[in-house]
């Protein structure tokens, strides 16, 4: 690259749609090698090569780049500027979400919603305060990902299932879109 737009060479080994032959591997060699296991993009987002394994949902890569110290918590997740998880939940990349919140990678309201983390999601309602918009997001999220449990928590605190989020979809349209039988029958008794 240059210094518009550049990236490293553990971001060619995540990058999209990941799952290259001998990727961990790869990972291991370069890491060894002295890549910086947190190197950023450069240019409109600053993702680390951990969020590009989360983006396409490649588990061992992630593991070989955790393993090698990257930073579970590193910002610049590219629609949110969040961490890896971001990356992860947003793109729906489930496996990858939750190897890294195995890993230790501490959950948001709306990814815990997402994820389908119910007691997760009940204690972090109860430590903070949230706003309606927080609540309507992470049900959306939650509805997206066909999370029943987690979107009864938050449609009984207050969540709007006629929010509209992401995609141009209500959070009603999100939960139909899931495939999940059971909350599509809920979201229309609703």
């Amino acid at each position: 690259g240059d210094e518009a737009m550049s990236r490293t060479a553990l971001h060619l080994v995540t990058d999209w749609p990941g799952h290259w032959p001998h990727g961990a591997e790869v990972v291991r060699v370069l890491a060894a090698a002295g890549a910086p296991v947190d190197g950023r993009f450069a240019g409109p987002h600053g993702e680390t090569p951990l969020h590009w394994a989360a983006s396409s949902d490649d588990v061992a890569v992630l593991d070989a780049l955790l393993d090698a110290g990257a930073d579970i918590e590193a910002d610049g997740a590219v629609l949110t500027g969040g961490t890896p998880l971001s990356d992860a939940v947003v793109f729906g990349q489930w496996a990858a979400a939750r190897r890294l919140v195995e890993r230790g990678a501490a959950m948001t309201l709306w990814q815990a919603a997402a994820l389908g983390e119910t007691e997760a999601l009940e204690a972090l309602l109860q430590e903070t305060a949230y706003d309606q918009a927080d609540l309507d997001n992470a049900c959306w999220h939650a509805c997206r990902a066909g999370r029943m449990g987690c979107v009864r928590l938050l449609a009984d605190r207050g969540a709007d299932l006629d929010w509209l989020g992401y995609d141009g979809l209500t959070t009603r349209a999100a939960g139909v879109g899931s495939g999940d039988a059971a909350l599509v029958d809920w979201l229309g008794r609703r």
